[in-house]
């Protein structure tokens, strides 16, 4: 009878399986680390700027944009840059960041606006946080790339310099 939570596709008794495990063990704790850090901060900012009864949730817009931003950036020095530790994106990306960002209680926050009656804020809200977090992601992503593009530059900037004044190449 197999066990419900083992997966079946991978049988530890053969030598040559048990490296699913030893390769992928430490996943699930650094998100789960990740998400603690990152829900801790999210809840922090939402005690530091409360939403006001019937008031516009900025704080939850803010966290969202910001860590969509942080998406962005982080994406492109983990797949376009490279050479980061293989825990870097479950960590900062699945748990940190997706402990910040909190696109449930924008869910909620859009259903709590209509109980209140105002359809159009929360149509505007509902709207205008997909455009900013999709807005936020691709600003990450350009500015992240501007950066490593000047670094790289710099660098070959200061190796010709060197190579000029006769040092080392």
């Amino acid at each position: 009878m197999p066990v419900p939570w083992v997966d079946p596709d991978v049988d530890l008794h053969l030598p040559g399986e048990r490296l699913e495990w030893g390769r992928h063990r430490f996943v699930l704790p650094a998100i789960a680390l990740g998400g603690m850090v990152g829900a801790s901060a999210r809840y922090a900012a939402a005690r530091a700027w409360p939403t006001p009864d019937a008031g516009v949730p900025w704080t939850t817009l803010g966290v969202n944009a910001a860590g969509c931003l942080l998406i962005g950036v982080l994406m492109v020095f983990v797949v376009d840059v490279g050479g980061a530790h293989p825990l870097l994106r479950p960590f900062a990306g699945v748990g940190v960041l997706g402990g910040f960002t909190t696109f449930s209680t924008y869910s909620v926050d859009t259903v709590t606006l209509l109980d209140a009656g105002r359809p159009a804020v929360a149509l505007g809200y509902w709207a205008g946080t997909l455009l900013v977090a999709l807005a936020a992601v691709a600003a990450g992503v350009v500015v992240a790339r501007a950066g490593v593009l000047a670094a790289t530059r710099l660098r070959r900037r200061r190796r010709g310099h060197r190579t000029r004044r006769g040092e080392r190449p």
